[in-house]
């Protein structure tokens, strides 16, 4: 007889047991990855909005250089700084972005299903 119904038969209340923790743990796996989309979602918007500023800010500090070409000599180095600012901040966004998605979701539950599936083979060889 298959182990699965071997213990369906003998003792119902362990597999519900083993399905009321799959559903906990899915529940708080699934509160994880929500967690991680809304973080994601807070850091794209940000950088989003970082890298309009700075094109707006990069846009009119060549607007000056044109109009104002002595301003160069003056302040050349604030047309450059102050669009870095934003930009950078928008790259930092997009890095932090990154590593908020280079996590894997649902991993706790992946590996309890495989520990569950060859715990099913290994009954069933026996």
């Amino acid at each position: 007889m298959h182990p699965v119904i071997h213990l369906l038969a003998t003792r119902p209340a362990w597999l519900a047991e083993h399905a009321q923790a799959y559903a906990e743990l899915g529940k708080a796996e699934l509160a994880d990855a929500g967690a991680q989309c809304g973080r994601a979602l807070v850091l794209g918007v940000l950088s989003l909005c970082a890298l309009g500023v700075g094109a707006i800010l990069a846009g009119v500090a060549v607007m000056l250089w044109a109009v104002m070409p002595d301003l160069t000599e003056r302040a050349g180095w604030l047309l450059l700084a102050t669009p870095a600012v934003p930009l950078g901040l928008a790259l930092a966004g997009l890095v932090a972005l990154w590593r908020v998605w280079s996590g894997p979701l649902f991993l706790l539950l992946r590996q309890q299903v495989q520990a569950d599936l060859m715990l099913l083979r290994e009954a069933s060889e026996q």
